[in-house]
């Protein structure tokens, strides 16, 4: 029997679902179409990871603020929360769906690692950070949509990954003139491209095409892997997240077109073309039982045991409000948004002292 949340919950809820709606119309606006059960936890979720994320942008971004980010996870897991409704909110989602704190710790340690200009040497390097911005996102997201065994976890976490890579890609210049750069750096030096002079003069280049190119194949296969797992999501979920899987591959099929040029260009999807990707996510895809069973990316396999290890809580659906689940166009954007505001996947600068 569906119970009814407490009206200090409900009122926290409200206040989350007013600050996605001042911090991110696009994302309010989509996020209405979200079937409520999915909607609603994942507005906490992101109302909590927005102001992590603004302490360590708009703050010091020192050790210390990440040590009370940490503190404040603890506290929310311990059902002492601060007194922020944000905080209270994530404190009843994560303990709902019996979210394990890891996750969310990995998440903050993923903007720790921006804050401090971390560079990565090696691929494994650099998708140890992208499982931690995104990886975790697909796990939150799985979670919240009631999934949780390891195969579709692990499926889950490849699509943040993915959705990572490919924006690495595409901002190779704008990460560069930011002064960042994460393209691992023993691919560089097999390029012979010294880190610091991208920096200060970032252009094109057959050489760095290249790199594009790889790490952009390096997604293709993760997206691929990711297919898997889709079709094992609620129905009311499936056709949206298929949509912003393939409307984030095309990102990087607009960059490869481009001669796999993104520094001197961003690549955009017109809206012609989603459209078609849209009707595309509407068809059922292939069940691939090998895909599905291989294991987690290394970078991935703490996220995916943490959950899969806990046992599956009983426990009444939360909601703030309701939609038909066919309505999947906006949702499918609403999907988008949520793995970008919430995963970070839009990487904003880094303020420096």
């Amino acid at each position: 029997m569906r119970q009814n949340w407490p009206d200090s919950t409900s009122a926290d809820l409200a206040f989350c679902n007013r600050l996605l709606r001042a911090g991110s119309k696009s994302f309010y606006a989509a996020s209405l179409l979200l079937p409520g059960e999915v909607r609603a936890p994942a507005t906490a979720l992101y109302a909590f990871c927005r102001l992590a994320d603004d302490a360590i942008d708009d703050g010091p971004g020192d050790p210390a603020t990440v040590e009370r980010l940490r503190r404040r996870v603890e506290d929310a897991y311990a059902v002492r929360p601060h007194d922020h409704p944000a905080d209270r909110a994530f404190s009843a989602v994560v303990r709902r769906f019996a979210l394990p704190a890891a996750v969310p710790l990995a998440l903050i340690e993923g903007f720790a690692w921006d804050a401090e200009g971390r560079r990565y040497e090696s691929f494994a390097d650099l998708c140890d950070y992208a499982a931690r911005v995104a990886g975790t996102v697909g796990v939150m997201m799985a979670t919240v949509m009631e999934r949780r065994s390891p195969e579709v976890l692990a499926r889950a976490a490849d699509l943040g990954v993915a959705m990572q890579l490919t924006n690495i890609a595409r901002d190779i210049g704008e990460d560069a003139r930011r002064g960042r750069i994460y393209l691992p750096l023993a691919w560089l030096r097999e390029e012979g491209i010294a880190p610091e002079d991208l920096i200060a003069n970032p252009v094109s280049s057959p050489q760095l095409a290249r790199l594009v190119a790889r790490l952009l194949d390096e997604a293709e296969r993760l997206y691929r892997r990711a297919d898997a797992g889709i079709d094992r999501l609620p129905g009311g979920c499936r056709a949206g997240i298929r949509a912003a899987r393939l409307i984030y591959a095309e990102i990087g099929h607009e960059v490869i077109r481009a001669g796999c040029d993104s520094v001197s260009r961003r690549a955009v999807v017109g809206k012609r073309r989603k459209f078609a990707l849209l009707a595309r996510a509407l068809m059922p895809a292939l069940a691939d039982a090998q895909r599905l069973a291989l294991p987690p990316l290394p970078a991935n396999a703490a996220l995916v045991a943490a959950v899969a290890m806990l046992p599956h809580p009983a426990r009444p659906a939360l909601r703030i409000g309701g939609v038909p689940w066919w309505n999947f166009t906006g949702r499918a954007t609403a999907v988008i948004d949520m793995f970008e505001r919430l995963g970070r996947i839009e990487r904003t600068a880094v303020r420096g002292p």
